[in-house]
């Protein structure tokens, strides 16, 4: 197995993602980082930084100028001194390359470049997120009605319908999509301060040139140094996180239907055994649960603090953390999509289990129904009594509980409760955002 099952030959098909992984080649960051410097360096000269000829003309050659990635790497830790020296090699022109990079500090460059990567992997996981509310509205309102058991604590609990479990899985999706509008405005801000943050080689109106190359950029101004304030990286990642955390949800919920003990759910495409035939392993679902399992393990190491005006080991860290988070989470998104679109409610194994075991599910609805005239605590001991004669007698509960109290009004069929509404609420509220 190589370093990272994300770009592996082997496993990539089962965690990695194309569009993602293009996003964090070592070509795709070298293009973000010249359009940083050259969109820098056109400002400072409009702004009479430099001169307004070099700004130009090292705008100009960001666009144009090839740098080979390999051998930027060196003892610096960071890439912008070997960039820089081989832009100006490339330019062979001295007198205007000697103002690329003028004032800026290299996480300036890297920062803002990380940054412009992230609106698009953000704009990618969006797309995603939209395909699986889509799909999770059809669903949600199509078995609102669909009789199904509901569990807690892994033990049959009451019936609800599955319209209601498909809206547990879409709600933190809708909510997710809507933070991200909010969270672009915040965390998708340009890195603009110099050495230490104090701005002190970025000309008269260091700020004016920051806001200038945040207007250029399409990216936010943010008002101030953010070389040690985290926030945004961890805001960013956070919602990353919670991505494959709330998939992650759909996975473990569609492995537990999904079993041969339960079979209420049934996927087309699942994986198959190396020595047992009559298996079909439910693969897609349970990369999902991996990746919401693998998810706040990166969160935990961008959660650490920077200290100083600048951390070295804090921001590497970042580097180990940040694209694998976005990878999982663009990756569960996609596999969500792909999940739903598997997936086959047995609504006949749902419809049975709801009166298996000797009707002990409709125990709640049952007590409740005895309480007004036995009042709260003897309905509780009463329906215990009567399940345990259930149990033995292999007669089902509701008909124990008929005979003995047929002055009793009990409720025919499965008593739902609000799960049919809570699911149309939610494929409304969904359809609202589409």
């Amino acid at each position: 197995m190589s370093v990272s099952p994300f770009d592996s030959a082997m496993h990539r098909h089962l965690f990695g993602d194309g569009e993602v992984a293009r996003l964090f080649t070592d070509t795709a960051e070298v293009r973000a980082m010249m359009l940083v410097l050259g969109t820098l360096a056109k400002l400072q000269g409009e702004a009479g930084g430099i001169p307004q000829v070099s700004g130009a003309f090292l705008h100009r050659a960001a666009m144009e100028v090839q740098i080979d990635p390999d051998g930027l790497g060196g003892a610096n830790g960071v890439v912008i001194p070997e960039l820089v020296a081989a832009f100006r090699k490339a330019l062979d022109a001295p007198e205007h390359g000697q103002y690329l990079h003028w004032g800026a500090t290299s996480q300036d460059i890297q920062d803002t470049a990380l940054i412009l990567r992230m609106r698009q992997v953000l704009s990618l996981i969006e797309g995603r997120l939209k395909a699986a509310l889509d799909r999770l509205a059809d669903l949600a309102e199509a078995e609102a009605d669909t009789p199904q058991v509901a569990r807690t604590y892994g033990q049959a609990a009451v019936p609800s319908s599955f319209g209601a479990q498909v809206a547990a899985w879409g709600w933190p999706v809708l909510r997710l999509l809507e933070r991200l509008a909010a969270l672009r405005g915040r965390v998708l801000a340009v890195s603009l301060s110099g050495a230490a943050g104090t701005s002190s080689r970025l000309g008269d109106d260091p700020a004016a040139l920051r806001a200038g190359l945040a207007e250029a950029l399409g990216l936010a101004d943010p008002g101030a140094s953010w070389h040690t304030d985290r926030s945004r990286i961890l805001e960013l990642s956070q919602w990353l996180a919670d991505v494959s955390s709330c998939t992650g949800k759909l996975g473990q919920d569609v492995l537990t239907g999904a079993r041969s003990d339960i079979g209420e759910l049934r996927l087309s495409g699942a994986g198959s055994s190396s020595t047992m035939p009559q298996k079909q392993n439910p693969v897609a679902a349970s990369v999902l649960v991996a990746l919401a399992r693998f998810a706040p393990a990166q969160l935990a190491v961008l959660s650490q603090p920077h200290g100083e005006a600048r951390d070295g080991a804090a921001w590497f860290a970042e580097w180990l953390s940040l694209p694998p988070l976005a990878m999982a989470a663009a990756r569960s998104a996609a596999l969500m999509v792909e999940t739903l679109d598997a997936l086959t409610p047995e609504r006949a194994v749902m419809a049975a289990r709801i009166d298996a075991g000797h009707g002990t599910l409709h125990a709640e609805a049952l007590s409740f129904a005895l309480a007004p005239s036995l009042g709260r605590p003897t309905a509780q001991a009463e329906i215990k009594r009567l399940m345990r004669e259930a149990i033995d007698s292999g007669t089902a509960l509701p008909d124990l509980v008929a005979r003995a109290y047929p002055d009793v009004a009990l409720r025919e069929g499965a008593d739902l409760g609000q799960a049919p509404q809570e699911a149309r609420a939610f494929a409304a509220a969904a359809r609202a955002v589409l």
